[in-house]
């Protein structure tokens, strides 16, 4: 996961070989934990795609998730400018925190993190009662019914910027993301989907 170049250029000597690894959520951005790699834990972590680090207290080497299964599946690792700390991107098994919480920094969460936990919440519902919520009612009534309604909310948040009304263009905008993301879950894709296209059209 890192070249040669940013593997060679990694400053051992200067962490005691003890590099601190800050492990964030590869698609909500959301921090997970921090731990720390001697040079083996990466190497592991590098091999496997598992996020292993170095127990201080156990003085050994730990995979994340060995005992709970919740893994850290490594995506990618990026060197900071002083090549003394990791930065991970990875994509969880489960909860990350040994209280159950997704983060070991709960409840601090970005704007985007919340987006990506709503995204998560609306795909479980795909399968529950329709009587248990507006959203699971919505996947019952078919796929038509849940594009008609992003077709309803787009039209009123252009009508409601067309009036400048700042307040109603923030809520008519909710529903059209709500509804939007309800969609996307119906047919089984996801924002980081969308979001890859925007990078491709980017570049």
């Amino acid at each position: 996961m890192l070249t040669e170049q940013q593997r060679g250029q990694l400053d051992w000597a200067k962490t005691d070989n003890m590099m601190p690894a800050i492990i964030q959520h590869a698609i909500s951005g959301e921090v997970l934990m921090m731990g720390y790699m001697n040079q083996e834990a990466l190497r592991i972590t590098e091999q496997t795609g598992r996020v292993t680090f170095f127990s201080r207290t156990k003085q050994r080497l730990w995979t994340k998730g060995e005992s709970s299964g919740h893994f850290l599946n490594a995506v990618s690792i990026h060197p900071d400018c002083d090549h003394d700390t990791l930065l991970i991107l990875a994509n969880p098994d489960g909860p990350t925190c040994h209280t159950g919480t997704n983060s070991c920094f709960s409840p601090a969460q970005t704007d985007w993190g919340f987006l990506h936990s709503l995204e998560t919440l609306l795909g479980e519902r795909k399968t529950a009662d329709p009587k248990s919520s507006y959203t699971a009612s919505l996947y019952a009534s078919g796929t038509k019914r849940i594009a008609q309604k992003v077709g309803e909310e787009g039209v009123e948040t252009a009508l409601a910027a067309t009036v400048h009304d700042r307040e109603e263009l923030t809520n008519e905008a909710a529903d059209l993301v709500y509804h939007l993301l309800v969609l996307l879950q119906d047919q089984d894709l996801d924002l980081s989907r969308v979001i890859g296209v925007l990078r491709q059209r980017h570049q």
